[in-house]
């Protein structure tokens, strides 16, 4: 009876060990895996030729750089064009807000394509960003950098043109960061993907307030079960929309579930930064005039636009 109870002990002691073994792996391979894949700017299916240009890389050759800071957020992440550590110009900034328990170490791609188009971009290890309050840190971060003369940044932020974008969690991160931080009034514009609707976000005790935004806002979802079930349904979103009195594109990529919106739109996402931070008249006719591309793209839905043009 002893010698069968033994073996009995063994058998489960080896089975737990498998088990715990197994889940370590799990655990590992999860947070390695890039949020982003690689190769996404090879393989997402565009639906036009701006999308399709600016989802592809850009012309600069991209470096990184990093710097330790607060447990919370813990390091820093800046992709940057090789080019400014030579040149005598500054460069738009993109600040990305990361989504539920994301690290920014997990968009790499996602960084170093839209920095490939000329841009500056600041990540964090936030993993919950609602507030905004990560963002405006980091933001502050690259503010000092510039005024660093030993920071290979001294004087190459361009101040007056600062997007931000961010995904779930971090698209109300992006609300808040715009209309609630010290730093709010120097953002020039902003792009929240997939952000948590506004009924959900009450619930969950992450509140924001749309009718305080007054600077140019794209917001883009997908058209998943779990993305129009639980994270964004059409008709919140519309709302949501309505309450932005600020000028404003809204549109839902057919057929993508909620973490593929990181990167699905991406190409209209890097050309809204490129036309609004950069003056990019080519990146713009996506959005504006009578033939805006974003209104006869097959694979986006519910799209709408008010632009405010002059």
């Amino acid at each position: 009876m002893k010698r069968a109870l033994k073996k009995m002990l063994k058998i489960i002691g080896i089975i737990t060990l498998v088990f715990v073994v197994l889940l370590t792996l799990l655990v590992v391979k999860i947070v390695r895996t890039p949020m982003v894949p690689n190769d996404y700017t090879q393989t997402v299916v565009t639906g036009g030729d701006i999308e399709a240009k600016y989802l592809a890389m850009g012309n600069y050759e991209v470096k990184y750089k990093e710097e330790k800071t607060t447990e919370v957020l813990k390091k820093y992440e800046v992709y940057y064009p090789e080019e400014l550590e030579q040149s005598e110009r500054k460069y738009p900034v993109v600040v990305f807000v990361n989504g539920t328990g994301v690290y920014g170490s997990k968009y790499k791609a996602l960084f170093k394509h839209l920095s490939s188009w000329g841009f500056i971009v600041l990540g964090n290890e936030d993993p919950g960003t609602w507030s905004g309050e990560s963002a405006d840190k980091t933001l502050e971060y690259i503010i000092k950098e510039n005024s660093n003369k030993d920071s290979i940044f001294h004087n190459r932020v361009d101040l007056d043109n600062i997007g931000i974008s961010g995904h779930s969690q971090g698209g109300v991160g992006v609300f808040n960061a715009i209309t609630e931080n010290n730093h709010s009034d120097l953002y020039k514009t902003a792009v929240a993907l997939s952000p948590t609707h506004e009924e959900a976000a009450i619930k969950l005790n992450i509140p924001y307030d749309l009718t305080k935004i007054k600077i140019p806002t794209m917001l883009i979802a997908g058209t998943g079960n779990f993305e129009t079930q639980m994270v964004i349904p059409l008709e919140s979103m519309k709302t949501m929309y309505e309450k932005i009195n600020a000028p404003k594109v809204m549109m839902r990529k057919a057929g993508h579930e909620h973490g593929d919106m990181l990167y699905a739109a991406d190409g209209y996402v890097t050309a809204w930064f490129m036309w609004q931070l950069q003056d990019d008249e080519e990146a713009s006719k996506a959005f504006i005039g009578d033939n805006a591309e974003i209104e006869g793209n097959e694979l986006y839905q519910n799209q709408s636009l008010n632009i405010f043009e002059d």
